[in-house]
């Protein structure tokens, strides 16, 4: 029976469910269960033709193309059937043996070698396969193109807003003007390269028994060369082959995947941090739609609610990943069952971070920046030309030049271009450096941050 996303105790099943429907097919238990009826069926296709080893010739094609079915016509009904077969079992893995089992009965091929399913496997040898595959797929069809989304709408935006001088703060005080495409193409620039690194991480996989000698292998076939049929057969998979480990796979490259996923993660909650500064300075408006209300009180707000929803999620998602990153690797003796519940997690921290990038694409969406806003805090910073001043000073050898600026400037207010530019005049350097410092502007201050913001590509 369909249960209202109402009664729903996680939000991401809940009022956020659609947003986060793309991992569905990667992490529910459905696709848990389905990736490791995968793996068996591929350990036994992988056994199944091998002849040294059933015993009978390879498998037929049609054999094949049944196999093939089992994973292809994978339903939730099929799931649920596995799910009744762990009451009894009390086992989710062997659960799923015994209804492969059960499915190749019907035919004679098959059935004459169904004691090859599960063969000399720890359950290990299926699900860190399974979760390999899980995070490896989702990775590549859902995390890094909705990464890439945020990174192509800050891109534009950074070519866009690439000429437009803003007063920079560093320390939340008036700074060296910028530009505010350049201070987005920084987390272009930033996200771009966290993004590689996610992409760059190989997870890997194992199926060498239960601590990892081959031990069951070697007792039944021990002539038959196990490792190298181990190793060609995660490869086959996609996966990257470690060839030591206890009973588990020892999760160090998830936990470098899911280290990658936080690097990016923290990158993100800077940038929604910064944006929500810009809202609430001015620098940029927020598009509205007419049946939105901001408060419930007070009915001029419009809040950058997208921003902090991401910022909250980013927080979320880290905490988790986090916890995975540091607990996965780490396993008493051969094997402790800590990790097995812990796995079962990987979704939600994922879902927060998809979820996080869809409400900071949305923000990025209604962002408007605001032209006026933005010169008048430039207009009311000249202080800020302190630095060009006493840079040129110091190219022709004026004595003290930071410290006559500071004597200037320094803590105090009412600085204009009046003020400025009757110390300019009094300044013993070339004539054409005096003209050029005295036709200085707060907004023409921008070094090469135009050029920065346009060079950031697509």
């Amino acid at each position: 029976m369909e249960i209202s996303t109402l009664l729903a105790l996680s939000p991401l099943d809940g009022r956020y469910q659609q947003k986060v429907a793309a991992l569905r097919p990667f992490f529910s238990e459905y696709a848990l269960i389905r990736n490791r009826i995968h793996v068996e069926i591929e350990w036994f296709k992988a056994l199944g033709n091998t002849p040294a080893l059933t015993g009978a010739s390879s498998l037929s094609t049609g054999a094949v193309v049944q196999l093939d079915q089992l994973v292809e016509n994978f339903s939730v009904t099929d799931a649920e059937a596995v799910k009744s077969i762990e009451t009894r079992t009390n086992h989710d893995v062997k659960a799923v043996e015994y209804w492969l089992k059960e499915k190749l009965t019907g035919d004679q091929e098959t059935a004459a070698i169904s004691e090859f399913v599960h063969f000399a496997c720890t359950s290990e040898d299926i699900n860190n396969l399974s979760h390999g595959l899980m995070l490896k797929h989702s990775r590549d069809q859902v995390m890094l193109p909705a990464l890439d989304e945020v990174i192509k709408r800050l891109a534009v935006l950074a070519r866009d807003l690439a000429d437009l001088p803003m007063l920079a703060r560093t320390h939340g005080q008036a700074a060296t003007p910028t530009t505010m495409g350049k201070e987005m193409a920084n987390f272009v620039y930033r996200l771009r390269g966290a993004r590689e690194r996610l992409a760059a991480v190989v997870i890997t996989g194992k199926i060498n028994g239960a601590v990892g000698n081959y031990n069951a292998h070697m007792i039944a076939f021990p002539d038959f060369d196990w490792e190298s049929f181990a190793r060609s057969f995660v490869e086959k998979l996609g996966l990257s082959f470690n060839p030591y480990t206890t009973q588990i796979e020892p999760h160090d490259t998830m936990a470098e995947l899911f280290d990658a996923h936080v690097r990016i993660n923290t990158i993100l909650l800077d940038l929604n941090r910064d944006i929500w500064g810009y809202v609430s300075l001015g620098y940029f408006r927020q598009k509205t739609r007419a049946d939105e209300v901001g408060s419930s009180t007070m009915p001029h707000k419009v809040n950058p609610i997208d921003f902090e929803n991401s910022e909250g999620n980013l927080g979320i998602a880290n905490a988790l990943l986090k916890h995975l990153s540091e607990k996965l690797p780490v396993s008493r003796w051969q094997r402790d069952l800590t990790d097995s519940t812990v796995l079962r997690n990987m979704g939600v921290a994922l879902g927060h971070t998809l979820l996080a990038y869809d409400s900071c694409l949305k923000g990025l969406g209604k962002l408007q920046a605001d032209p006026a806003r933005l010169s008048e805090d430039l207009q009311n910073a000249w202080e800020v030309l302190a630095e060009p001043i006493q840079t040129v000073m110091r190219r022709y050898g004026v004595a003290n030049p930071y410290e006559q600026l500071k004597a200037l400037t320094r803590g105090k207010t009412g600085i204009d271009r009046t003020t400025l530019q009757q110390f300019i005049e009094q300044l013993d350097i070339p004539a054409a450096e005096r003209d050029r410092l005295l036709q200085l502007t707060p907004w023409g201050y921008i070094g090469l941050a135009a050029h920065l913001a346009r060079d950031i590509g697509d």
